[in-house]
């Protein structure tokens, strides 16, 4: 007899897990990257950028991969912890704010997608137009109906799409080799006609928030972490995936400074991979990689889909979402999460309609969304090194931790600090109002709706948020 629909295994391997990671990853970031930073710096100034980048999120992963190990009973990864240590309403925000940045993820790669399309098919614009958005709906909803027959079938969908994404990039790396100018190297080096240590400073300032969209998915494994078939999988899955991506960003972005003047780089249009393989190979390779976006835009597409309805469905049954986030259907997903979070994306898919810049505008504010929560990981990675617990009297790993946490939390503060003022404003907008989320689950419970401290955090947000309106209103910021 055929097993019953409860009956379907739903655990996730090493290497779905790590797929889900470097799936969740590599999207439309990696085919930008050589425009993206030619614009701003040289050779000297990417290799510091991706060092000062690659050694903060490799300190994050760590933690990540410490927290799985440590603290084996948070099976909800990036909110389970923020709440386990600053608290219910904390924990809240934290996966409010991520649930929200998958949700502008999602956006992004529609936009993308139509975007891409309309290069061929005009109708379809920048990807903001009546009939990009349709076609993006309907898109939306196709997928959603995939998942709902169930996370595993999905995932496996998610492996399959990224190994097809992670091709085309190994053979642009490839022939970047082959054709590789080392003049074209020492020519592109400094970055500018007069090189100084201030202006590489500079050049690496301006590229700092360049690597943060690229990074977003690192936690992949963790948010999934009940879905694993062994614990020991979700720190590998994590530490692995990032070191996979972390090399294919590197090596695309350095090998397109052997390939063109950087002023060329400039000056290609997005996905500027595209330009510099037709430099290597000819027209066919420009549509090659154009193919492969799409196929990696999808892929992406897919793997935020599944961790915005994790994350939310993770919180309803921790009990700090309402519960009807935490109903899942007969193929155990979680359907009410999932509804909720593809209203959300078709609503901010409406919204784009009319924004000036609505890819750039929904890249950006998906990192600002996603900084706070992985701040907060970082941060309880370091209050539990600093506070002992998990840990024997007189091990050394936990200086060891304590240090790699350290490190993890001042990379997350300066990289909100980069950000600036105005995706703090827009972001706190976003984060306000989804506290009525968090109101209708103390409701159900019949419990006090803030903690005393937790009342100053909230008057802090709604402040921050009637200022973002206020500055939208007067010109101040604009979308």
């Amino acid at each position: 007899m055929a097993p019953s629909t409860n009956q379907v295994d739903q655990k996730l391997s090493r290497s779905a897990l790590v797929a889900l990671v470097i799936g969740s990853m590599v999207g439309s970031g990696i085919f930008a990257l050589p425009a993206s930073f030619g614009r701003f710096t040289g050779v000297l100034g990417t290799l510091i950028a991706w060092v000062i980048a690659g050694t903060g999120m490799l300190m994050l992963a760590l933690v990540f991969q410490t927290l799985s190990r440590r603290r084996p009973d948070l099976d909800a990864g990036i909110y389970a912890y923020a709440k386990a240590g600053f608290g219910e309403y904390v924990g809240f925000a934290s996966a409010a704010g991520y649930w929200i940045g998958c949700c502008l993820a999602d956006v992004a790669c529609l936009i993308l997608i139509k975007a891409t399309i309309g290069q061929f098919f005009p109708v379809f614009g920048d990807g903001t137009t009546p009939t990009a958005i349709a076609a993006a709906s309907v898109l939306l909803w196709a997928v959603h109906f995939l998942v709902l027959r169930g996370i595993k079938g999905a995932a496996t969908l998610n492996t399959v799409a990224t190994y097809a994404k992670i091709i085309p990039i190994l053979i642009f790396i490839v022939v970047g080799f082959i054709v590789l100018d080392p003049d074209l190297i020492s020519q592109n080096f400094w970055g500018t006609e007069q090189p100084s240590v201030a202006a590489v400073s500079g050049q690496v300032r301006s590229t700092m928030l360049l690597t943060v969209f690229v990074f977003v998915g690192i936690e992949g494994a963790s948010v999934y972490s009940r879905y694993a078939r062994d614990r020991s999988d979700i720190g590998f899955a994590t530490v692995a995936g990032f070191l996979s991506v972390l090399c294919l960003l590197v090596l695309v972005t350095l090998l397109s400074y052997g390939v063109l003047p950087r002023q060329e780089l400039m000056g290609l249009p997005t996905p500027s991979m595209a330009g510099v393989m037709e430099a290597m190979v000819g027209r066919w390779g420009a549509l090659f990689i154009s193919v492969a976006l799409l196929i990696s835009i999808l892929g992406n597409y897919l793997s935020w889909s599944l961790l915005a309805a994790e994350v939310l469905h993770s919180a309803a049954i921790n009990r700090t979402m309402p519960s009807f986030l935490a109903i899942v259907n007969t193929h155990q997903v979680p359907s009410g999460a999932l509804w909720l979070t593809n209203c959300v994306i078709q609503a901010f898919l409406l919204v784009t309609w009319f924004a000036e810049y609505a890819f750039t505008l929904a890249l950006k504010m998906t990192s600002a969304m996603t900084l706070v929560p992985y701040f907060l990981v970082a941060a309880y990675g370091l209050k539990l090194a600093c506070v002992g617990k998990s840990y024997h009297a007189g091990e050394r790993a936990r200086t060891v931790d304590g240090i790699r946490s350290a490190i993890a939390t001042l990379y997350t503060i300066g990289m909100i600090y980069a950000g600036g003022p105005t995706f703090l404003l827009l972001s706190s907008i976003l984060y306000a109002p989804g506290t009525f989320l968090f109101f209708l689950a103390k409701r159900e419970r019949k419990e006090a709706v803030f903690q005393p401290f937790e009342v100053v955090i909230f008057a802090i947000l709604a402040f921050a948020a009637c200022g973002g309106v206020y500055a939208l209103a007067v010109g101040f910021i604009s979308i």
